[in-house]
């Protein structure tokens, strides 16, 4: 374990003195949320040295020894034993203090052509890959499960809203089938966010480059990045932008996880009696013993809202700066911690809530009867010749004086609604294409994402992250 100081060190040295309440409040709660980017810093170390010897910066022999120690540091923040400790202002400066500590010379050398800007941005970057990867794979396998409840209950007829009335016939295959879809067009928007965060920003420094040969590339290449930030300026303009256009993309799962959650809630209400939610899913109440609540969907749905708080503060931050560096940004890393850390929960929850929800069909069925046929009927007259306006009229006003109208099996209703995506015509195995789709696309991904990393901590193709 480190050992502890007075005051904390740090990477500058404007004064021998710092002041140190000025110091608290500056380095804030960087300790706490860089302990998530410590792994990511080193790894970044990693790939900063391979573009240093590729440069012409480093020898071979100084190449080897900051290697082999910044994978023992690795090694070390795996173990738990280096930390981002109180002694230390962030993640970078513990890195470099326990190298300085056990290599005084690699320890001096590994900050060459790198200012902790574009060391911050790369570690962040590292860290929304992995990120996003894992929440991809979360986020398809919701989208499997209400495949698959879609699947199980695909004829079985409830009836479908309008503002909160009885519209028309639908399905709860339809009803599910149509959140996993919304989930799917979210996945396939990934990619384009993915091409912004695998972008290298080494080299880049404080915003304005060094005046050193730099390979950016060769760093880049390292870390498993497709392609450098071309402008090294772009990169400190891009902070905030990149942290709202991640949490925007959880922000669209959180929309789909909410509405779902809202309508589990009220169909399986009483009331409704739709759904059914197992008791090991619900929680009761302190002194009414009959309740059975739906807690844990009422939290998906707060906590979507939540994470649209989290993009609103990353974007109040980012947006209202001048070009260059400012240490507003060290604000955002609460919010987009915070942000991804409840997109994880919701899918996670919600993967195990969606197989044990049950179907009420006899209360499903009995919905449908009265008025949410009547459209039925309309298209009926326009089938057999009458004009769609006149039979609308027709119908209406039949319906005002109290008539009632054969009602059509479930056989008829979902015969007469081939079109596509119609209630008889779901079209899950298109669905289920798409999935594989994504699926094939993140696994590709993680391959190349993780074999760079593992070349780096020098632990060959076999072994996993």
């Amino acid at each position: 374990m480190t050992r502890r100081r007075a005051t904390p060190h740090t990477l500058w040295s404007p004064s021998d003195d710092p002041d140190r309440l000025m110091l608290d409040y500056t380095v804030g709660e960087d300790r706490h949320w860089d302990m998530r980017l410590l792994p990511w810093d080193v790894y970044g170390s990693l790939g900063h040295a391979e573009g240093l010897r590729a440069s012409g910066l480093l020898t071979a022999g100084a190449h080897g020894k900051l290697r082999a120690a910044l994978r023992r540091a690795l090694r070390e923040v795996e173990d738990g034993a280096l930390v981002v400790d109180l002694v230390h202002e962030d993640a970078h400066s513990a890195v470099e203090d326990w190298l300085t500590r056990r290599d005084g010379v690699a320890g001096e050398r590994l900050h060459t052509g790198r200012s902790r800007n574009d060391q911050v941005a790369c570690d962040l970057r590292l860290y929304l890959k992995n990120q996003l990867l894992e929440l991809e794979e979360a986020a398809e396998d919701v989208a499997e499960a209400l495949l698959d409840f879609a699947s199980r209950h695909r004829d079985q007829l409830w009836p479908g809203y309008t503002h909160s009335r009885k519209a028309m016939p639908s399905s709860v295959g339809l009803w599910a089938a149509a959140y996993a879809e919304g989930i799917l067009d979210t996945l396939e928007s990934l990619p384009a966010l993915w091409g912004r965060v695998d972008r290298s920003p080494l080299g880049s420094a404080a915003g304005y480059g060094v005046p050193l040969p730099l390979d950016r590339e060769a760093a880049a290449r390292a870390l498993g990045f497709a392609a450098v930030e071309h402008n090294v300026a772009a990169v400190q303009l891009g902070r905030g932008k990149l942290e709202a256009a991640v949490l925007a993309w959880c922000g669209e799962l959180g929309h789909d996880m909410a509405r779902f959650s809202a309508d589990v809630i009220l169909f399986s209400a009483d009331e409704y009696g739709y759904l059914v939610l197992p008791g090991r899913l619900a929680t009761g109440s302190s002194i009414m013993p009959h309740k059975r609540n739906p807690d844990l969907f009422e939290l998906t749905r707060a906590r979507a809202a939540a994470l649209h708080g989290d993009h609103a503060a990353v974007v109040q931050v980012g947006s209202r700066l001048t070009g260059g560096y400012h240490r507003d940004f060290q604000l955002l890393k609460e919010p987009l911690f915070r942000g991804l850390q409840r997109t994880r929960e919701m899918l996670s929850m919600l993967t195990v809530a969606i197989p044990s929800l049950g179907v009420a069909a006899a209360r499903c069925g009995a919905a449908l009867a009265g008025d949410a046929l009547a459209t039925d009927e309309v298209m009926r007259r326009v089938e057999s010749g009458v004009p769609f306006r006149r039979a609308y009229r027709d119908v209406a006003s039949e319906l005002k004086a109290g008539a009632r109208f054969p009602a059509p099996t479930y056989r008829q209703i979902l015969a007469r609604r081939r079109s596509t995506g119609g209630l008889g015509n779901l079209g899950l195995a298109e669905a289920r294409a798409r999935l594989r789709a994504r699926r094939s696309w993140g696994q590709r991904e993680r391959r190349r994402f993780e074999g760079a990393l593992r070349r780096l901590a020098g632990r060959g193709p076999e072994r996993k992250l």
